[in-house]
């Protein structure tokens, strides 16, 4: 069993964000991650580099290029890579959710994971799923087809994001946020990935970010949901209670 890693919006290193969660499940289950480098953020998958503790597809950094359709292209050929007898479990955050909805059905996947994310129905854009959201994070048009998060620093985007995690953590994840290309939130999904395999739902109840109705909403179409106590990324700040739920599925 391997699993996959696909990260939210307006970020890059996939494989930061996921890092605590990816040592603690390696050290309990053996089992090792990936995470999937989206274009529209501007990362290029270059090999895979193993740190010991997990296996992450290396990237690198440039222009944003393309958007949904082809950070679901992305995941896809992820998923070509994963031994089809073992399969993978997909995790996505946040807008990750809207590129597993893209990518369709794929015979690897085993269980998909929903953290703080989406379950889109066809049709369904980024941008419109986050339209209700009644205290939207603030995001700025840069006039090059590419947006950004607007207004923030260090210690604001922290509080908004990671107020359950310490400063150097809030600063690090500061340092990786980045531009996007639009066409990742304007792009309606033309498939439904949730709806052919079994997936979980994790609602962060804390969270400061997506509010927890929208979660709750597209928990409801999920085959199970459970409630964390959380901020929006509790693969950094609680990856105990991620592995418990990820062991969970394991059987």
């Amino acid at each position: 069993m391997e699993l996959l890693f696909v990260h939210g919006a307006l970020v890059r290193d996939g494989a930061w964000w996921w890092q605590p969660t990816a040592d603690l499940l390696h050290e309990t289950t053996g089992i090792r991650s990936r995470a999937v480098a989206l274009p529209s953020c501007g990362e290029r998958e270059t090999g895979t580099t193993d740190t010991g503790t997990t296996e992450s597809g290396a990237t690198e950094s440039g222009t944003p290029e393309g958007g949904l359709v082809e950070d679901a292209a992305a995941l896809r050929r992820a998923l070509d890579a994963v031994d089809p007898d073992t399969g993978a479990i997909v995790v996505g955050h946040s807008y990750g959710g809207t590129v597993i909805a893209e990518a369709g059905h794929h015979p690897a996947v085993r269980h998909l994971v929903l953290v703080s994310s989406y379950l889109p129905a066809v049709g369904q854009a980024q941008a419109g799923i986050m339209s209700g959201e009644s205290d939207p994070v603030a995001i700025a048009d840069h006039g090059d087809g590419t947006l950004g998060v607007s207004g923030y620093d260090a210690a604001s985007f922290g509080a908004r994001f990671l107020q359950d995690a310490d400063a150097a953590t809030q600063q690090g994840a500061w340092e990786r946020v980045t531009a996007q290309s639009a066409a990742a939130f304007v792009t309606p999904t033309t498939r439904a990935g949730g709806q052919d395999v079994d997936s979980t739902v994790i609602v962060c109840t804390d969270d400061r970010s997506t509010s927890v109705a929208l979660q709750r909403e597209h928990a409801a179409r999920a085959t199970r949901s459970v409630e964390l106590p959380t901020g929006h990324h509790p693969f950094i700040t609680r990856p105990d209670l991620v592995v418990e739920q990820l062991t969970a599925l394991l059987g």
